[in-house]
């Protein structure tokens, strides 16, 4: 009876590693369709925004496209490099194209590979070369000190990086996160995240060398990326500015007077 009853959890104790290690190896496999939600857009799609958009087509070394739109705006007071979130393509993000540019600011918006019309492979490190791509870019018609980066959610880790290795005038994320293992961390906290994250952005290694301005804005509601991110990327810089916003979520802080506020008395 005693070996009977061993037996029996054995079997058990069995079958539950092997959920544990099939749920694991799932995890790393299916890591980009939880982290990245793309539209794909047609080669002739032709971009509706309020404003004036140039839109380039730039070519990488292996021939693959990078697709960047720049919302024009006269007389500019500089450009804002916007690293948007997982969602869609550049055009999702429209909303914020109005705001930046009353502020003065042309905004350029680029897509990942497999955003939009941009293509290729996407992995971290192609993320962050697309970024310096267009960095340069900005390069050519503004000085650093002209040069806004910012970004939103997956975004954030993009322009962390940029702000680390290059000269700006601010660093602006909006519901940043901590690091991709961090985050995966909330969601799935009975697995050892770092060994099986395919994608890093360790912002808060980012931060740490970054000389320009940092200002952090996130929901107390975020119902994504957990407030608690942005909490302990201030408590380890605290040159880091953190703008809380009270009930606050993921997609909705542009309707918020205070973000609002915030943002413009940085720009202006």
């Amino acid at each position: 009876m005693v070996v009977k009853r061993r037996n029996k959890w054995i079997k058990i104790g069995a079958a539950i590693g092997a959920l544990y290690i099939a749920g694991g190896v799932l995890l790393y496999l299916i890591q980009d369709l939880i982290l990245f939600h793309p539209k794909v857009l047609p080669t002739d799609h032709r971009f509706h925004f309020t404003k004036p958009v140039v839109e380039k087509n730039i070519k990488r070394r292996d021939g693959s496209n990078l697709n960047l739109l720049e919302l024009k705006k006269e007389h500019s007071k500089g450009i804002i490099l916007f690293f948007h979130g997982n969602m869609e393509n550049a055009e999702h993000y429209e909303k914020y194209v109005p705001f930046f540019n009353n502020l003065g600011y042309e905004l350029w918006i680029m897509d990942y590979a497999g955003f939009g019309k941009s293509t290729g492979k996407r992995t971290e490190e192609n993320m962050y070369n697309d970024a310096q791509t267009v960095y340069n870019l900005a390069l050519k018609q503004t000085a650093p000190d002209s040069i806004i980066i910012y970004g939103k959610s997956i975004g954030t880790g993009v322009a962390a990086h940029l702000a680390a290795e290059n000269r700006c005038k601010q660093l602006i994320l909006e519901t940043p996160y901590y690091s991709i293992p961090a985050l995966a961390k909330h969601y799935f906290p009975i697995y050892p995240v770092l060994p099986i994250s395919r994608y890093l952005f360790p912002t808060f290694q980012y931060l740490s060398k970054v000389k320009a301005p940092v200002t952090l804005l996130h929901g107390t509601a975020d119902e994504i990326i957990p407030y608690a991110q942005a909490k302990k990327l201030k408590e380890e810089n605290n040159k880091v500015q953190l703008i809380s916003i009270p009930k606050g979520k993921h997609n909705n802080l542009l309707s918020f007077p205070q973000f609002r506020a915030v943002i413009d008395s940085i720009l202006r």
